[in-house]
């Protein structure tokens, strides 16, 4: 299997849509833009979210794989993927990709 790397790209945050419908939580997000994790096996990365990993995995499993190409050519590079957490309130972008083979 293929190694993964799952990089966070971007956060957002919107505070008037957690004011007006969020109930205040402690311990919100604590990634960082430009951490970087590797999945091995297509196993979730320690320190990664729960709920960013339950949108990630079936894209980190098929690039594992070897697949990709997802979405008839959604991306320039056929063997990742640029996908958010599904957090409507603080999303965090993520670049997907599998690791090139040193020669």
């Amino acid at each position: 299997m293929k190694r993964v790397r799952i990089t966070v790209m971007r956060m957002a945050h919107y505070a008037d849509l957690m004011e007006r419908y969020e109930n205040p939580i402690e311990n919100a997000c604590t990634l960082s833009v430009g951490q970087v994790f590797y999945a091995e096996n297509g196993e979730k990365p320690q320190g990664l979210c729960e709920s960013a990993w339950e949108t990630l995995a079936p894209f980190v499993r098929e690039l594992a794989a070897g697949g990709g190409n997802f979405f008839d050519g959604w991306m320039k590079d056929a063997h990742a993927a640029m996908l958010s957490c599904n957090d409507g309130f603080r999303p965090v972008s993520f670049l997907v990709e599998a690791v090139k083979e040193e020669p």
